[in-house]
């Protein structure tokens, strides 16, 4: 990767339709008073980079979950998926990832398998790092059918200045592991719910890479993995 490469990530077509207004506000504020319009020139730059959408480097051994956001796990524990997906009321291992305004917030998903179900619900603009947003908020749920026959489910979930869910992903298409299929602007939160019996290979206020990181192994059974903060 080269130096300019570092910095300058690719762009999702979504920021095409913000980032001209942003520099045109920076503009204006240059005109009205100069430091101003170095704030609009950072906000600006912020706008780019809240919509850039880098390539990853996503495993591809079978039965691996892997992150479907950027941020940190906020949430782990059991947890009934949305009752809109028809997954049944039983709890499942909940994993929560919570993106703040300066992280990607492209969204791929978590496992490979077909879509059995998108299902949209209006809602509140909570906190989404509250245990409570994930019943309230605004969301938009996905239930995943595996290569097994299995089911796993991954929901977007707006927060507190979140106004916009996208998904561009339909019911009977097929996901590869780590695939984009929607985005959050901005501010949101994800939680994905395992197969029963599967546990989590994260635990709470670790970093988490969208397409990366290794959220659980599907082959595997027991506790989830220990960790300390060092």
């Amino acid at each position: 990767m080269t130096m300019w490469g570092t910095f300058l990530k690719p762009m999702h077509p979504e920021g095409y339709r913000f980032l001209p207004f942003f520099g045109l506000g920076a503009l204006v504020l240059f005109l009205v008073w100069e430091p101003l319009g170095w704030l609009g020139v950072g906000l600006t730059v912020w706008c780019y980079y809240f919509f850039r959408d880098p390539r990853r480097a996503v495993p591809q051994e079978d039965g691996l979950v892997v992150s479907p956001a950027d941020g940190v796990v906020s949430l782990i524990g059991p947890a009934a998926p949305p009752a809109e997906l028809g997954m049944g009321p039983e709890p499942l291992t909940r994993v929560s990832v919570f993106m703040s305004v300066f992280n990607c917030h492209v969204n791929r998903a978590p496992v490979a398998g077909r879509v059995l179900a998108v299902a949209y619900r209006p809602g509140k603009f909570l906190n989404a790092s509250l245990d409570k947003a994930s019943e309230d908020n605004e969301r938009n749920g996905l239930c995943l059918e595996l290569v097994d026959g299995r089911k796993l489910a991954v929901v977007q979930i707006a927060g507190l200045v979140a106004r916009r869910i996208l998904c561009w992903t339909r019911e009977g298409q097929s996901l590869r592991t780590g695939e984009r299929f929607g985005l959050i602007r901005f501010g949101s939160r994800l939680d994905v719910y395992l197969p029963p019996d599967v546990p989590p290979l994260v635990a709470v206020g670790q970093t988490m890479v969208a397409g990366e990181t290794i959220l659980a192994d599907l082959r595997r059974s027991g506790p989830p993995r220990p960790a300390r903060e060092d």
